[in-house]
C-alpha cells in the first residue's frame, strides 16, 4: 500500500501550501502529492491525469475535501468508480469519509451530489443577485473614463464625431453613443 496525495485550487492565485502541508503531515511523501490550479467543474487537469496514472492496485490517495477532487457530481462518481475499478481508495481528511467499502462509496456519491446542488444553489444566488442590483440601476463593468464634459464642449465647438474621437482618443462609436445618450436626457 503506497499513499499518494492530491491537493487543487481553482485559481492560480490561490495557494496549494495548506493542503500539501496536511497532506504531508498524513504521511504523504512529497513526491507522491499531485497538484492542479484549475476548476473542479473538470477532470482534465494534468496533476490529476499524471495521479491516475501512478496508482495501483492497493494504493490510497488522500485529499484534505470532497470539493478539492472535483466538484461535478458525476465526474467524483466516475473518477471514484475508475479508481474502485483498479483497487484504489480514496480518503478525504477533513470529511472523515474514504471510498473504502460500500458505505464509504455510498456517502462519497451522496456528498458529491450535495456539493454539486449547493455550487449551483450559489450560481443561481448570484445571478438573481445580478439582476436585482441591475433593477435598481447598479451598472457593471469598466467605469467610463471619457470625459463627457470635454466631448460636450467640443460638440458645441460643432466639431464632427471623426475630430471629436480622435482629439479625445476614443472610437467614434462611442461619441455617438455619448451625444445620444446626453439627447436622451435632455
Amino acid at each position: 500500500m503506497r499513499l499518494f496525495g492530491y491537493a487543487r485550487v481553482s485559481t492560480s492565485q490561490q495557494s496549494l501550501e495548506l493542503q500539501v502541508k496536511k497532506l504531508q503531515e498524513a504521511n504523504v511523501n512529497p513526491s507522491r502529492i499531485f497538484t492542479d490550479k484549475a476548476t473542479g467543474s473538470t477532470t482534465d487537469r494534468p496533476g490529476l491525469k499524471l495521479l491516475q496514472m501512478k496508482v495501483e492496485e492497493g494504493d490510497i490517495i488522500l485529499v484534505t475535501k470532497l470539493d478539492r477532487l472535483g466538484r461535478d457530481t458525476a465526474d467524483m462518481i466516475q473518477l471514484i468508480k475508475e479508481f474502485d475499478a483498479i483497487g484504489v481508495y480514496v480518503r478525504f481528511l477533513d470529511d472523515h469519509l474514504s471510498t473504502e467499502g460500500e458505505m464509504g462509496k455510498m456517502v462519497v456519491t451522496i456528498l458529491a451530489a450535495v456539493a454539486d446542488a449547493e455550487r449551483k444553489r450559489i450560481l443561481e444566488r448570484t445571478s438573481e443577485g445580478r439582476i436585482e442590483a441591475k433593477a435598481k440601476g447598479v451598472k457593471f463593468g469598466c467605469k467610463r473614463s471619457v470625459d463627457r464634459k470635454k466631448l460636450l464642449q467640443l460638440k458645441a465647438e460643432n466639431l464632427g464625431a471623426s475630430a471629436i474621437a480622435k482629439k479625445l482618443g476614443i472610437g467614434r462609436a462611442t461619441v455617438y453613443k455619448i451625444l445620444k445618450e446626453e439627447n436622451n436626457h435632455e
